[in-house]
């Protein structure tokens, strides 16, 4: 698990593509690379980045697109700018329309294009009708011009491969070499772009884009990694928070030390409501019964044997289907209760030698096309994660944090933590942790699932609690995140508050 942590956004891509990976540069973002603001007409004082008019254009499919400038450093808004990808899919009833809904699926490093372009399956038909709904990419992100570039797609292949279980010294001083080289290669290709991609400047740049949309107030769905910007975003413009739904929340007050324990315990909860629900049926690979923990060291016997002996696969490109990259196809399917059939596929192949389909949702969740490229999202995930918090320098605390990892979370603990690694060697310098209370805010929508892997539940309520206009909504359910997955309750109690500002009790759990 060597991308780092909260990447809900595979997702964005859908089950049905899990198997062909997704685009890394979809049609829409294309088509706003294309109607660029011309650099004759860059602002160069805050006041005209907050006055530009977007020049949208049409896409495909009903989109339009345009693209936003925003400053590298908000303290010198002449000096460099990012130009970043914008879309939007226009309110279905023109006459009710409320205003724009913008969204954020996650990441870091998930593009909000490619989320926008998922609408009429992301928003429920009753939003749409009443907004815009708007997606764009982050500075560093996607199709943001610059964007953070580090490794090439074969240093990639051996990153995602190297074992982050190590139980040598040999495999640990792998480890550390492989995460030394991901941090060198982002100074040496994306050095100058390191300092100006944190969470608070990309906050900075969603209230130019409310503006730009003619917008008095933000409305803004942000998911897993995307609370973390919308929370952001509250605490630095309370009185421009219209309706913010933050879904699959991060605590902002989470060290990076406890969001590696909390996210792998998290995945671990998971790991368990899938072999549960696996040895009910006939042809689990795991076995029949209700002994859980017989079933998970029956895949994690199966994950040590490929760590020594690579399972066979159909890819023809090279890759070794060994336990590393075994288990980022267990992970991905994790994300969501519908890829739980394809998981369990996918481990019956595995089970008969072939790692094909386990590879394939590898690929998907680490947005690896089959031709061998990457989209950027492992590089701005590092990058973005790298700068936010503080990381541990030392190679003993690391081994320290991965060992109460292992404990608390046997399967996925020590891959989260040493998947990190790469910040102890970061080129640019972290932030300090945030105090974020958003002090002055219309209230806040905060939504958790209770068997959330990658976000955590107690995330939400700890959220809900520090905002100061904090409402927690949960639902008793399976999957990262809750709107538009599956729960009736939540959809309803969500469009209202979308569209109407109501506001549930706080603490409600939707069945």
């Amino acid at each position: 698990m060597r991308a780092g942590l909260l990447r809900g956004v595979a997702l964005a891509c859908g089950v049905v593509t899990v198997l062909a990976a997704c685009s890394a540069a979809p049609a829409a973002r294309q088509a706003a690379a294309r109607s660029d603001t011309s650099a004759a007409h860059a602002p160069v004082t805050l006041a005209t980045y907050y006055a530009q008019k977007l020049r949208w254009a049409p896409c495909h499919n009903g989109f339009r697109c345009a693209r936003l400038t925003v400053p590298f450093d908000y303290s010198r808004p002449a000096w460099k700018r990012f130009s970043l990808p914008v879309i939007k899919l226009p309110a279905a009833d023109p006459g009710a329309r409320i205003g724009s809904l913008v969204l954020n699926p996650g990441g870091p490093g998930g593009s909000g294009v490619q989320y926008a372009e998922q609408a009429r399956s992301a928003v429920s038909s009753a939003v749409r009708a009443r907004f815009d709904v708007v997606g764009f990419d982050p500075r560093g992100v996607g199709g943001s011009q610059p964007a953070v570039h580090c490794m090439t797609g074969s240093q990639l292949d051996k990153y995602f491969a190297t074992s982050d279980t190590p139980d040598t010294a040999a495999q640990l001083a792998t480890v550390v070499s492989e995460s030394k080289l991901f941090a060198s290669e982002c100074a040496r290709n994306a050095g100058s772009l390191l300092p100006y991609i944190s969470t608070r400047s990309a906050a900075r740049d969603l209230d130019v884009l409310r503006a730009a949309l003619g917008d008095q107030r933000l409305t803004y769905l942000g998911k897993s990694y995307g609370t973390y910007l919308g929370a952001w975003y509250a605490q630095l413009f309370p009185r421009h928070v219209r309706a913010l739904v933050l879904d699959g929340a991060l605590d902002p007050d989470a060290t990076s030390t406890d969001i590696n324990i909390t996210q792998a315990e998290g995945f671990e909860v998971a790991l368990r409501s899938f072999t549960a629900n696996c040895m009910r049926a006939a042809n689990c690979p795991l076995g029949r019964g209700s002994n859980i923990s017989a079933g998970i060291a029956k895949l994690q016997g199966l994950l040590d044997r490929a760590t020594h002996v690579p399972l066979a696969n159909d890819l023809g490109d090279g890759r070794p289907a060994d336990g590393a990259l075994l288990l980022e196809g267990v992970v991905a399917a994790l994300y969501s209760k519908a890829y739980w059939p394809v998981l369990r596929t996918a481990l019956q192949d595995a089970f008969g030698g072939d790692g094909t389909v386990l590879i394939q949702l590898a690929d998907a969740l680490l947005e690896r096309t089959s031709s061998g490229s990457y989209s950027n999202l492992a590089d701005a995930n590092t990058a973005i994660n790298c700068l936010d918090r503080p990381w541990p320098h030392a190679l003993a605390a690391w081994s320290s944090v991965a060992a109460q990892a292992k404990k608390a979370a046997p399967q996925f603990g020590e891959p989260i933590v040493w998947g990190s690694l790469p910040c102890a060697y970061w080129p640019v310098k972290s932030y300090p942790l945030p105090r974020i209370t958003a002090a002055g805010a219309q209230p806040i929508l905060v939504v958790g699932t209770t068997r959330d892997p990658a976000t955590p539940y107690r995330w939400a309520q700890a959220l809900s609690r520090e905002l100061k206009s904090g409402v927690l909504l949960g639902w008793n359910g399976d999957g990262h995140t809750a709107y538009m997955m599956g729960s009736s309750c939540v959809d309803t109690i969500v469009n209202g508050y979308l569209i109407r500002g109501a506001v549930p009790r706080s603490g409600t759990v939707c069945p």
